[in-house]
């Protein structure tokens, strides 16, 4: 089946603060920034500044499962929240992305759908503005998506997590090899 992003899930605007974000050490909510968005798409809790504001409805805030999206820049990707955490918001210009009903589609394999190579085609197609650009929420919801069945999404999911994993894996086993042969070049040099 193929339908468009905004039938499967629902595109918020990320949280629009007026002015810069004052930490505080006891604030009572946190927020989520580009910074914290991952190389490998992952959105990562242990760093997520705390600013003092007034409660916020329930809709602004994220849940594990939802999904963080660069709207601005050079990479247009979505990361995955996999922590459960309370009282925390995506800021603008993210956009957060959630599954609408999890029996249809599994938001990690929303998140990889819209990482691949012909869905960026799609998205670099629409950007906007200057200094890399900007994906509007209207763009992305027009973002054709196939989707399989569940059985299929989580196994296209594992198979993807598996060949990140490798990936990471012959990196380093790259980079170690290659500070062994520069130390030995180094020792051999010094007629060691």
């Amino acid at each position: 089946m193929k339908t468009m992003l905004k039938n499967l899930a629902d595109i918020q605007t990320g949280y629009s603060f007026r002015g810069r974000l004052e930490y505080s050490d006891s604030g009572n909510v946190r927020v989520i920034q580009m910074k914290d968005l991952t190389s490998d798409n992952i959105v990562d809790c242990h760093e997520l500044i705390k600013i003092d504001m007034e409660v916020l409805k329930d809709h602004h805030l994220a849940k594990k499962g939802d999904l963080v999206f660069r709207s601005r820049g050079i990479n247009c990707t979505a990361s995955i929240l996999l922590e459960e955490i309370e009282n925390t918001v995506v800021s603008a210009p993210l956009l957060k992305i959630r599954a609408i009903d999890r029996n249809k589609v599994f938001p990690e394999y929303l998140k990889w759908f819209i990482n691949q190579p012909e869905s960026q085609k799609f998205l670099q197609s629409r950007l906007s503005g200057t200094h890399g650009g900007m994906i509007r929420a209207s763009e992305l919801a027009e973002l054709p998506v196939s989707v399989p069945d569940l059985k299929t999404q989580m196994l296209i999911v594992e198979i993807s997590e598996l060949s990140e994993k490798e990936h990471r894996i012959l990196s380093q086993i790259s980079e170690l090899k290659k500070d062994y042969i520069s130390k030995l070049l180094i020792n051999s040099s010094k007629g060691e």
